[in-house]
């Protein structure tokens, strides 16, 4: 190292932000960033520090100091269980220094185990092949460190690196969480992000929450962890961290939003007592000996945080040769259990029934059960056979309130919508959509329900096709559709529905014979037996807007009057805010 970079090093600081646990405010983990950059003689900012050390072909011994600034720091900080996010630069593997295990040296140092650090990688700003930074994620893996995919869906590569990489977490970019609470496009795309990463058994941090609604729309679309100003901005005095964020907690308390989770029973949940990862081989061997039913025992640290399991039919040679459970009590010779632990499949409690079940059907290789974790901690585990018991019980309890025709929501989630809709008005403005064909019943019985159900199903498809799948799109029963819409304007709205019923009048006139389809009418009997003409099938549509003023004791009154005004005049849309 040159006189010039030891100055440069010698000046710089670490400070620390919090990453938090989106249900309860507990710290999760704190990541490092550099600090005091512009008080060096030749860089500007953080990026120009390291294109610098890779110009010079130093950036590996660059990194190795700057590693060792933040884990010494970190090791000073008093919270038990924490985890340091470190970044790194992606540039590290071109180094022609660049070499394996220094980072264990470095933690073993500072009396830290490698579960302590996690690596964040990113494919931003940098020119590595998608290879290259794949296999330097897969080093890291394997040496027992966990991956963290930054700054995800700004590079133009990021879910061929998630795909590769299978890291443990991912990190949304602050650019798609910046007024997420009111932007249905970003609300959609991480969303579709949590889904995904939760089926892939990955957390998900938000990056830069800044006010109470972003929390509350992270929380909301299953997001694991929280990082940004509202929680805490980045510090330099390790003091000032906390082990629980009380003002989020307090936060989390006073939200009133109904959680869309279905949660699973614990009934279906078997504690199975777990042995920590300290014990020793002949523990293990006992722990089989006075549990015969149990085929696998969990395996946790001293933190109770899930590692993995060891199953009975691995360790068997050894507990029965003749000399195995004497040379189990050495100490001096034991094995360690770690070699005998095994990956398992594992949800947090917190991502509920679907998709505990998703992620189970998902794997095509494990087929004994599901580990439950509660914040990474260790819950217990459910089996193929209480697995199956959910999955059969959650089918029936979808099928029962959902429309057979169309396998949209039913009646009972309507209602539980509109209730969760007045009851957030403060917090959220929304608007309900109600749907109603104009001439159903004369066009059913002319041409008969066949008929009448393939308009409905065309109606069907076409509001899920036009309607953002972010949206709760229901059928009342009949001729009749419900659709509530959150974080769009008015005008938006009111837009996308006029062109809706544009298309499906349009859409319509297939179903008629030709003739008919000329007349611009039919000629049947009416609900008195008398016969009249009739117009072409079309839709109406009320809108309601619900705002911090809304009451639920007007609501059906409020239905009834704009069902009845969209029924009256030639523009079948009406609407109220």
């Amino acid at each position: 190292m040159t006189k010039k970079w030891t100055k440069i090093l010698e000046k710089l600081d670490y400070a620390f932000q919090p990453i938090i646990h989106s249900h309860s405010g507990k710290i999760f983990a704190v990541e490092a960033l550099i600090r005091n950059v512009h008080k060096t003689d030749y860089l500007s900012n953080i990026q120009s520090l390291f294109d610098l050390a890779f110009e010079e072909d130093i950036l590996y011994e660059v990194d190795l100091v700057l590693r060792e600034m933040a884990i010494k720091k970190f090791a000073g900080i008093k919270i038990e269980n924490l985890r340091l996010f470190y970044n790194l630069d992606n540039r590290i593997i071109y180094n022609k220094n660049y070499s394996e295990g220094n980072t264990s040296k470095i933690l073993q140092k500072y009396n830290l185990p490698k579960s302590s650090i996690c690596f964040e990688l990113s494919e931003k700003g940098t020119t590595i092949e998608q290879n290259a930074l794949s296999t330097m994620i897969q080093n890291y893996k394997k040496s027992g460190y966990q991956i963290a995919i930054d700054d995800f869906g700004i590079g133009v590569s990021g879910l061929k690196l998630l795909y590769f990489s299978e890291a443990h977490i991912i990190k949304l970019d602050r650019f798609f969480i910046s007024n997420i609470d009111s932007d249905s496009k970003k609300k959609l795309f991480c969303s579709s992000i949590v889904e995904m990463a939760h089926t892939m058994g990955m957390k998900v941090i938000a990056e830069g929450v800044e006010n109470t609604n972003e929390f509350y729309t992270c929380k909301e679309i299953g997001v694991d962890f929280i990082q940004g100003f509202l929680v805490q901005k980045p510090t330099q005095d390790i003091s000032e961290l906390k082990s629980i964020y009380k003002d989020i907690s307090k936060i989390i308390h006073n939200n009133q939003r109904t959680e869309l989770t279905t949660h699973i029973d614990k009934e279906y949940i078997q504690n199975i007592e777990p042995l920590d990862i300290n014990s020793s081989l002949h523990d293990l061997f006992v722990y089989f000996k006075e549990n015969t039913k149990n085929t696998f025992v969990p395996i946790v640290d001293e933190h109770k945080t899930l590692l993995g399991v060891i199953y009975e039919v691995d360790i068997k040679k050894i507990s029965y040769s003749q000399y195995g459970l004497s040379l189990a009590k050495n100490n001096n010779i034991a094995s360690s259990l770690k070699k005998y632990i095994k990956k398992v499949l594992s949800v947090e409690a917190s991502w509920g029934i679907d998709k505990t079940l998703n992620r189970f059907n998902h794997n095509q290789k494990q087929t004994a059960g599901i580990f439950i974790t509660n914040a990474e901690k260790y819950n217990g585990f459910i089996d193929l056979s209480s697995l199956l018991i959910l999955s059969h019980r959650r089918n029936i309890e979808i099928a029962s309130n959902q429309n057979p025709l169309t396998k949209l929501p039913g009646n009972q989630q309507i209602e539980k919508f509109i209730h969760e809709s007045i009851k957030n008005k403060k917090r959220d403005e929304s608007f309900m959509l109600y749907f109603d064909f104009n001439d159903f019943k004369p066009f059913n019985d002319y041409y008969g329900f066949r008929q009448g159900d393939r308009a409905i199903l065309i109606f069907s498809e076409l509001i899920q096709k036009k309607y953002s799948s972010d949206n709760f799109i229901a059928h009342i029963g009949g001729d009749d559709f419900f659709i509530g819409i959150k974080n769009c304007s008015f005008e938006e709205v009111f837009e996308l529905t006029n062109n809706v019923l544009e298309e499906f009048r349009d859409t319509a006139k297939n179903l008629y014979s030709n003739d008919d389809k000329k007349n611009g009418y039919i000629i049947t009997k009416d609900r008195f037996e008398v016969k009249r003409k009739f117009n072409l099938l079309s839709t109406s549509c009320a809108i309601i807007g619900v705002n911090s003023k809304s009451q639920i004791a007007n609501f059906d009154h409020t239905l009834n009057l704009l069902k009845k005004h969209s029924k009256k005049y030639p523009f079948p849309l009406s609407a109220t805010i």
